[in-house]
């Protein structure tokens, strides 16, 4: 377990439960979205938050840094399509049930739980509801 609580799962086949290494970025492949921009897997995290099961996937998004950044309102369904095309088919099944997904683009690999105020990040979560991601407001 790491600092927060939560544990890293394995592999883009999650094996939910089981502590790993994160999925190595050098192998992920490029997961389309909406934006048309570059996204790959980067790792999920399985957590608490209070009774709830939090299940964090986070991605790698070049484009949301660098000179010229795509702005949140640009990316935001792209952060919808990867909550309800990625993420729910890698908790198939899990254990325990995911009560909420977080989703989190960054420009570049930051350590989970670090702040690093230089590297853009944006964050999303998300209930689920009759198998749909359901945007929640932070």
């Amino acid at each position: 377990m790491n600092r927060a609580g939560a544990r890293l799962l394995p592999g883009v086949a999650l094996v939910l439960g089981l502590a790993g290494p994160a999925f190595p970025l050098a192998e992920a492949a490029l997961i389309e979205v909406p934006s048309g921009m570059p996204v790959r897997f980067h790792d999920a995290i399985a957590g608490e938050q209070g009774v709830a099961s939090v299940y964090r996937f986070r991605f790698v998004a070049p484009e949301i840094g660098g000179a010229a950044p795509r702005p949140y309102e640009e990316v935001a369904p792209d952060m919808d399509a990867l909550c309800q095309g990625f993420a729910l088919s890698q908790l198939d099944g899990g254990d325990p049930p995911a009560d909420r997904i977080v989703i989190s683009l960054m420009a570049e690999v930051v350590a989970f739980g670090d702040p690093s105020p230089g590297t853009p990040q944006y964050f999303e979560a998300y209930s689920l509801r009759d198998g749909r991601c359901i945007w929640e407001a932070f």
